[in-house]
């Protein structure tokens, strides 16, 4: 069976197909298909959140993944978000949680922080 997505590589959007031997069609450049090979094979996703911090001003402060990390494990991800609590300074792209997961990618701060 053969599924179908739209390409996010760019602004063009294109509307891509590709079958069980991931053979894509509808790509009107090589990133498009790279991209429907990868989403079907092995998916990603960049993950922004909160997380809560001992700050009045600022009671939850955003974060992401510094790269892309297997879509199958973004709700343990989250639930792990659910647990920390910011109590120092923090300034963009501190780390969070480093390795998380064992993803060898890092939660990081988005926003600076004062306490």
């Amino acid at each position: 069976m053969n599924k179908k997505m739209i390409c996010i590589v760019c602004p063009v959007g294109c509307h891509l197909e590709i079958d069980e031997n991931n053979i894509v069609t509808g790509n009107n450049c090589p990133r498009g298909e790279a991209y429907a090979i990868k989403e079907v094979t092995a998916p990603t996703r960049v993950l922004t959140s909160t997380v809560r911090t001992i700050s009045k001003k600022t009671p939850r402060l955003s974060v992401k993944t510094k790269e892309a990390v297997p879509k199958e494990k973004i709700f343990d991800i989250m639930k792990l978000l659910d647990d920390i609590l910011i109590k120092k300074d923090l300034m963009v792209g501190d780390v969070i949680i480093k390795n998380v997961l064992n993803t060898n990618v890092d939660i990081i701060a988005t926003k600076n922080l004062k306490i």
